[in-house]
């Protein structure tokens, strides 16, 4: 079943209630394409083509997606936001709970669809999706049971494009040798899969309402939406329903995803147009470069004039969304913490010479052993975190804890973080603490708490020089935590929470077929994580340190 890059969805409503299994086959290969009027550029797409056609399915339904490997490296997948419950191995982050599916191989991720909402999936290994590998995954409620009534569902993805390939954008990073950061690039907007510039049109019929499902599949950029002359309602944030909750404009950071109700206007008498932003506020503006506005048609009559109103972000009384503002849908109260955790995260320069990123001074380096499999090979072990490698920055969580997990950030720039295997409550913002002079424009942070129904998500952006709390309950995972700057996780801002290896051990089962893909590479399946017994992690790489400048002040932008 097809989705058009801007379409009708509500007659994919009645045929996927009758499927109880949806296959979706994807032949991953290099592809050479020209997706934004500049030039031609390899990048990696599916079945010889990008963009790539959206997933859609209802819950209830599985997915199964067959991925075979046409690249020249291994790669994983990820169905980002969608909880792998009794499934932890079919998540996706490449060694962690899998090693990558090989080249010329195939593999089949199993997702049992037990939530609705906005959804995608992106490669997760050697970060394809900033070569194109990503696609919406759209999971429709049963018919006539939303919660909120609308006539039609309209999709809008939002992709940042660049001229070179990750590749080359990571060697320049990871160069002790350059200037850090490196040259920034600029990024044209895709705006469902081609050139912003060229956009589709939105159609709308008067008196009707419309549900706007906006994603961000980008790897840097953020995106400003606004519907001028219209009010927008947002109904949900990262798959979770949410409260409608009025709004003039969404600032959309990569990975997350929100819906909004639209009512048209009863007239016909004019057209209007919606303005998308591509941005990134720690990259200096320059004029036709960045930001860049996109301009997309909502048309009521063919051949009518267009309202000219525009919306001017800076001006007094224009809202933007606050997500703590928000209350979830079912009004669950806000989890009562059992266990505190606190993470730091920045940049710093290591003594291998390089700038990399960090949580809690810990630069990220994958395990020999896929975290999962160290999970489950080492017995009572599996509980101390020492196992699984001190690069991994593993935390062990018990099941049923309930975690309020701070995540401090004292640097010029915001971070989207993604935590895989669930949403969580977002209860509060504040000021970070920051052994740094603070610049001025952020010394006036104020707090801000969520109400009595704190809305749930599963990648928060954290603005600059700002801490937040958050808080989930502990199940039975390994589960990714990093920034979804691709940029960012590759050079380390990522760690895992192992959470209940113990309950893994007893009910777990791994195809063959995954442990075959490791042994066909030469990784290990068992042991810690240098793929020895007990605490002999001898063979892993030796762990950078942070070289200390006292006076360096805050970290740079990159």
């Amino acid at each position: 079943m097809k989705l058009l890059c801007i379409a009708s969805l509500t007659s994919a409503l009645a045929s996927a209630a009758l499927a109880a299994r949806v296959a979706v086959n994807w032949d991953i290969g290099y592809v050479s394409v020209d997706r934004d009027g500049h030039s031609l550029r390899r990048a990696v797409g599916v079945n010889g083509a990008l963009p790539i056609a959206p997933i859609e399915a209802t819950i209830g339904d599985t997915v199964e997606l067959t991925v075979r490997n046409l690249l020249d490296k291994p790669l994983t997948m990820h169905a980002h936001g969608l909880f792998p419950t009794n499934n932890t191995h079919m998540d996706g982050p490449g060694m962690l709970t899998q090693c990558g599916i090989p080249p010329g191989d195939s593999f089949t991720y199993v997702y049992h669809l037990e939530q609705t909402g906005t959804f995608w999936v992106h490669e997760h290994l050697f970060h394809g999706i900033s070569d194109g590998l990503r696609a919406p995954l759209i999971v429709y409620d049963k018919p006539n049971q939303a919660p909120f009534d609308y006539d039609d569902d309209l999709l809008l993805t939002f992709e940042d494009w660049f001229q070179e390939e990750f590749a080359d954008r990571e060697m320049r990073t990871l160069d002790p040798n350059q200037k850090f950061p490196p040259p920034h690039g600029y990024a044209s907007g895709l705006i469902n899969g081609i050139d912003g510039n060229r956009t589709h049109e939105l159609h709308f019929e008067p008196g009707k309402t419309y549900r706007l499902r906006l994603l961000n599949m980008g790897d840097l950029n953020s995106f400003q939406f606004s519907l001028p002359g219209h009010s927008m309602h947002v109904i949900e944030v990262d798959g979770e329903y949410t409260k409608p909750h009025a709004v003039d404009g969404i600032d959309i950071y990569p990975a997350q995803r929100y819906s909004v109700l639209v009512r048209a206007h009863d007239s016909v008498q004019c057209n209007y147009r919606f303005n998308s932003t591509i941005h990134a506020r720690f990259i200096p503006a320059q004029a036709g470069m960045t930001p860049r506005t996109y301009l997309g048609d909502v048309i009521y009559r063919r051949g009518a004039p267009f309202n000219n109103a525009t919306d001017v972000y800076a001006a007094p009384g224009f809202k933007w969304l606050e997500d703590i503002e928000l209350q979830a849908f079912n009004d669950a109260p806000p989890l009562t913490p059992n266990r505190q955790i606190s993470l730091d995260i920045g940049n710093q320069l290591y003594s291998t010479g390089q700038h990399l990123d960090h949580i809690n001074n810990v630069t990220f380096a994958p395990p020999r052993v896929p975290t999962l499999f160290t999970a489950l090979s080492m017995g009572a072990l599996a509980l101390d975190a020492r196992v699984y490698g001190p690069q991994t920055n593993a935390i062990v969580l018990r099941h049923g804890e309930v975690i309020e997990l701070t995540i401090n950030s004292a640097n010029q720039m915001p971070h989207p973080i993604h935590i895989h295997s669930r949403s969580f409550q977002v209860i509060e913002y504040g000021p970070a603490a920051s052994q740094f002079p603070v610049p001025a424009d952020y010394q006036n942070i104020t707090v801000r708490r969520s109400g009595n129904a704190p809305p749930r998500r599963d990648t928060v952006a954290i603005p600059e020089y700002s801490y937040v709390k958050l808080r989930f309950t502990a199940g039975s995972f390994i589960t990714a935590v990093h920034c979804h700057f691709s940029i960012h996780s590759m050079i380390g801002m990522f760690m895992v929470f192992v959470e209940s290896p113990d309950l893994l051990q007893k009910s777990l089962r791994v195809p063959q077929s995954m442990y075959d893909m490791c042994h066909k590479q030469g990784i290990p399946t068992s042991g810690n994580a240098a793929g020895s017994p007990g605490l002999d992690l001898r063979g892993l790489q030796n762990t950078p340190t942070v070289v200390n400048q006292p006076n360096r002040g805050p970290p740079e932008n990159h």
